[in-house]
């Protein structure tokens, strides 16, 4: 009988001390996660040390509308996406934002309390919550990257190999592709049967990496179409399959940013500030997000600058004036930067493209 009343007892004492949460701060790792619990005022309700099974019946249990704060790191947008679906706001942050907040020396506890402070800031900044379609998306690229660079690599050791004995090859990957076996056959050069082997294997490897390349291709044109987003992105001179795709994984839901120009400063494509005294200085790009998206944007406006003679909108007019006026690689990223807060409108309200448009949005 007394046992029973200490299990009640302990019970009820659970249930009271998650009544008063509001605010769960969650300090990620693989297996082993530490949770502050704080209640409206700010004050710590609880601090506890769960694995991942405890922590799944732990976001279960909170109140309803509890908010949930974590870094962007591996993970948290699996762990947002289950605290989402028990009726929680998720508030995902970029820990160089929660760095500052960490008091003493750095601890996984002293961590979760700095998330939890830092998620309670009014001006603090969230990164928006990935569903998994969009994760998907980014892992093709992901995965397309890696073949590229590892086809880029193999590609310039067959160069090498082949410069080592005298031999010209083609700088591209198809002319090359169809050189080698000439080469390998070429009974005058001073290629030993070994070597002839070796370059034999490394061909057959640039050619899967290559048809490996062509296959991720494929796929993310078959993403593209399958959304309307896309559709409408691709619409705009300087994106095309590749960078819409990236730009629907990346955003998502456009409307977290409040304008076009905050959408641009995400990705690193505004000029940096060093303004002090009242007087404004303004330096190159900041460069800041994700740097392969944005090599996407300049390289394809630099496409779109090719063909803007050819047009006679007035963005084309305008991107061609900024060409002759700063050259090439300002007017590409200038144009890089239009695209985005035009791609900011377009998602966020829903618009069609315009070419005609030239407003501060766009």
């Amino acid at each position: 009988m007394g046992q029973n009343c200490v299990v009640n007892s302990a019970i009820e004492e659970t249930e009271r001390t998650m009544s008063e949460i509001n605010r769960v701060a969650v300090d990620l790792a693989k297996r082993i996660f530490h949770v502050t619990a704080m209640d409206d005022d700010g004050n710590v309700v609880e601090r506890k040390r769960l694995r991942r099974a405890g922590l799944q019946s732990y976001l279960a249990l909170l109140p309803t509308g509890c908010i949930v704060a974590m870094e962007a790191c591996g993970g948290a947008h699996h762990w947002g996406r289950l605290a989402a679906r028990h009726g929680h706001r998720v508030r995902i942050m970029s820990p160089q934002f929660v760095t500052p907040y960490v008091k003493s020396n750095k601890s996984d506890v002293n961590d979760a309390d700095a998330i939890a402070e830092a998620s309670s800031r009014p001006t603090m900044r969230f990164v928006g919550l990935k569903s998994v379609e969009q994760e998907h998306v980014q892992h093709v690229h992901r995965a397309r990257r890696l073949a590229v660079r590892n086809r880029t690599a193999q590609t310039n050791q067959i160069h090498g190999m082949l410069l080592e004995y005298g031999i010209e090859s083609p700088k591209s990957v198809g002319p090359l592709l169809k050189r080698l076996p000439d080469v390998l056959e070429d009974a005058e050069n001073e290629l030993l049967w070994p070597t002839r082997t070796l370059l034999s294997e490394l061909g057959e490897e640039l050619r899967r990496l290559n048809e490996r390349v062509k296959h991720f291709d494929a796929e993310i044109g078959a993403l593209a179409r399958q959304m309307p987003e896309c559709e409408r992105l691709m619409a705009i001179p300087g994106i095309g399959v590749m960078t819409a795709t990236a730009l629907m994984a990346a955003v998502g839901d456009a409307s977290v940013f409040r304008n076009g120009r905050e959408m641009s400063a995400w990705l690193g494509v505004v000029p940096r500030q060093r303004s002090t005294g009242g007087r404004t200085t303004l330096l190159g790009i900041s460069k800041r997000g994700d740097r392969y998206l944005r090599t996407l944007l300049i390289h394809g406006a630099r496409s779109a600058i090719r063909v803007a003679a050819q047009r006679k909108d007035r963005r084309s007019r305008w991107v061609l004036e900024v060409a002759a006026r700063r050259g090439q690689n300002p007017a590409a990223v200038a144009l890089a930067n239009k695209n985005v807060r035009t791609a900011w409108a377009l998602l966020a309200r829903g618009e069609s493209f315009n070419a005609a448009h030239m407003g501060e949005a766009a």
